[in-house]
């Protein structure tokens, strides 16, 4: 319930934040939408890790990857508040991603050796 409710306050800050809506919500849920959705596709990555572990290092890879990401943008002159959280949801969806497939391809092939 809880995980459903916080997907559901970062979506609706990366709308705020996409369609450019005038609202006193848009910065701090566009702000929990940056820190929440890296450290989720992080997290998806650390399944090894026990759950404190894992959120330590997913808040500080969260961080991280937003700061890469300005810092890239900032670097080739193209900042701007849409693209930047745009980035963060491309990146975070491409290691989530990574991260899903890495654990399906292990699956298939332990079942393919057994």
């Amino acid at each position: 319930m809880v995980a459903g409710a916080a997907a559901a306050i970062a979506g609706i800050g990366a709308v705020l934040a996409l369609a450019d809506i005038g609202s006193p919500l848009r910065a701090p849920l566009t702000l929990f939408f940056l820190i929440v959705a890296p450290a989720c596709a992080v997290g998806a990555a650390l399944r090894g890790l026990d759950p404190l572990s894992r959120s330590v290092v997913a808040a500080g890879g969260a961080v991280a990857v937003d700061l890469l990401i300005a810092q890239t943008m900032l670097a080739l002159h193209v900042w701007t508040v849409r693209g930047g959280v745009a980035a963060v949801a491309a990146v975070s969806l491409l290691l989530f991603l990574l991260a899903h497939a890495r654990r399906h391809r292990g699956r298939t092939e332990r079942s393919r050796t057994s």
